[in-house]
């Protein structure tokens, strides 16, 4: 697979890690070969908002993820916090499009000042000087001023901040409807068709008179 058919998805320790487990299994589903990258504070998340436990080490954490989705053998790659030899970490190598979802606002700030202490951080930069898709789906609230400065600075730069702010239009019946109405966005950002949530417009009747 090459270009927009590889993307990077990055789960760091903000709460919403139901986001990023489904949009896992979305990417999945369609056929899209997923570079997977999750932080210390992810993992400690997910263990206290879902039921899933997760394997610290990245051969183990792949195997798991590839049986979890019914991921194609090789279809999940995951990757260590300091794998510098992953593709991720080079423009050479790395996908066309990464995800970070949820999106700590300690790793927002990382990325907008360039640190790249880790791989996470790394391969958002490289996204960013490469020119190619990076969305950041941040979950947190309220936003202080320097969060919303690096979301602008962020956002300047070319990345999409699309925060994980679910909507009601669609009459949510469940948790896991709120949790598709961002996975949606997310897809429908990248391109990956996705039948979630209709496109504002579709099933409105039309032809009223005023």
């Amino acid at each position: 697979m090459s270009g927009a058919e590889r993307i990077t998805l990055a789960m760091t320790g903000a709460s919403g890690a139901q986001y990023g487990l489904r949009l896992l299994d979305c990417l999945v589903q369609e056929e899209r070969e997923v570079h997977f990258l999750i932080s210390r504070a992810a993992q400690l998340v997910m263990a206290t908002e879902t039921d899933v436990a997760l394997p610290a080490k990245p051969q183990a954490l792949q195997a798991f993820l590839t049986e979890y989705t019914g991921a194609a053998p090789g279809q999940v790659r995951v990757y260590g916090k300091e794998d510098w030899m992953a593709p991720v970490a080079s423009g050479s190598g790395a996908p066309g499009a990464m995800v970070v979802v949820p999106c700590s606002t300690g790793t927002l700030s990382a990325i907008a000042t360039g640190a790249c202490n880790n791989l996470i951080e790394r391969a958002a930069d490289v996204a960013l000087k490469e020119r190619r898709q990076l969305i950041l789906v941040p979950r947190e609230t309220p936003y202080s001023s320097i969060h919303l400065e690096n979301m602008l600075k962020l956002s300047n730069l070319g990345a999409v901040i699309l925060p994980a702010s679910p909507g009601f239009y669609h009459q949510p019946q469940t948790l896991d409807d709120l949790v598709d109405f961002v996975v949606a966005r997310i897809l429908n950002q990248l391109g990956i068709p996705q039948d979630m949530l209709p496109r504002w417009g579709e099933h409105h009747p039309g032809g009223g008179e005023d």
